[in-house]
């Protein structure tokens, strides 16, 4: 998709290109859903299979396009299975978040090489203690 990024390399021009492109065609009723203030973050993400006897079978990594205390927005060069539960690792320099179980609520195709997917935590995320001093470089939607 956008050479695989790192955790610490999230800012490369295709993963930009292909989050704008993400941000033109978000739906009206995936933004009427929401029932909590989204918060625009760039950050490197790896998800993996929520059930630890699995983890080694699967890894991709990605990157998010926003955050809110109950769930992500994020893309991925390949999809993920809608239904199942994942174990999601943001990287620690953007938030300092410990890794988050999360269910994939629905994916979609954004082009041919990349996948949104709409994530839901499995517990509330506080947002205070997640960005401490970088929040003030975030944007609100």
């Amino acid at each position: 998709m956008f050479n695989q990024p790192t955790h610490g390399d999230v800012c490369s021009l295709e993963a930009l290109d292909a989050l704008s492109d993400l941000e033109r065609n978000k739906s009206d009723s995936v933004r009427q859903a929401r029932s909590s203030i989204r918060i625009r973050l760039r950050a490197s993400v790896r998800a993996e299979p929520g059930s630890p006897d699995q983890r080694q079978a699967f890894s991709v990594e990605g990157v998010s396009s926003d955050l809110s205390t109950g769930g992500c927005q994020l893309l991925f060069p390949r999809p993920l299975r809608v239904g199942d539960f994942y174990l999601l690792t943001f990287d620690h320099s953007s938030l300092r978040l410990e890794p988050l179980l999360s269910r994939c609520l629905r994916v979609r195709m954004v082009r041919e090489d990349a996948f949104e997917a709409g994530m839901k935590f499995l517990e509330p995320v506080d947002m205070d203690d997640a960005f401490g001093q970088t929040q003030d470089d975030c944007l609100f939607d």
